[in-house]
């Protein structure tokens, strides 16, 4: 009887350390896949990863896209009414894309601080504001206008 209940031991703890390590890997590739939201003040004041993909997002600033003469690289400026970041993309842009209106660029910081974007996301209902951009552009105190 003593064989039996090492055997049915041996196999609990395997099976249990089975799942451990099943548990880990998935925790680890769902960690790796997590993108989260910045707001421009966000990014400047140093609270978003250096190194890890993440969503920032703001209105793009009139008069700062700037396209390169050659290739698909644009330029522009994001703010969320505080602070504003310089983001670079190459690719095409959406067709509704344009300065004064709110979008989502997925990406990461360069060592310039620089946010180089993977993907550009923008809407089309001309009053459309991304919900993250909406919530964070609320937590900026404005200044009253005089």
């Amino acid at each position: 009887m003593r064989i039996v209940k090492k055997k049915r031991l041996a196999l609990i703890l395997l099976m249990i350390t089975g799942i451990s390590i099943a548990t880990f890997f998935g925790l680890r590739a769902f960690n790796d896949n997590l993108m989260y939201f910045f707001s421009a003040t966000d990014v400047v004041e140093g609270k978003a990863p250096k190194d890890h993909l993440f969503r920032l997002g703001g209105m793009v600033v009139k008069g700062s896209v700037v396209r390169q003469p050659s290739g698909l690289t644009v330029q522009f400026v994001l703010t969320d009414m505080a602070k504003e970041v310089t983001v670079q993309y190459t690719g095409i842009l959406p067709d509704l894309f344009r300065e004064g209106q709110g979008i989502v660029a997925n990406g990461k910081l360069d060592e310039n601080g620089i946010f180089i974007a993977q993907e550009v996301l923008a809407k089309h209902d001309e009053n459309y504001m991304p919900p993250e951009v909406a919530g964070s552009m609320k937590k900026v105190p404005t200044e009253p206008k005089p």
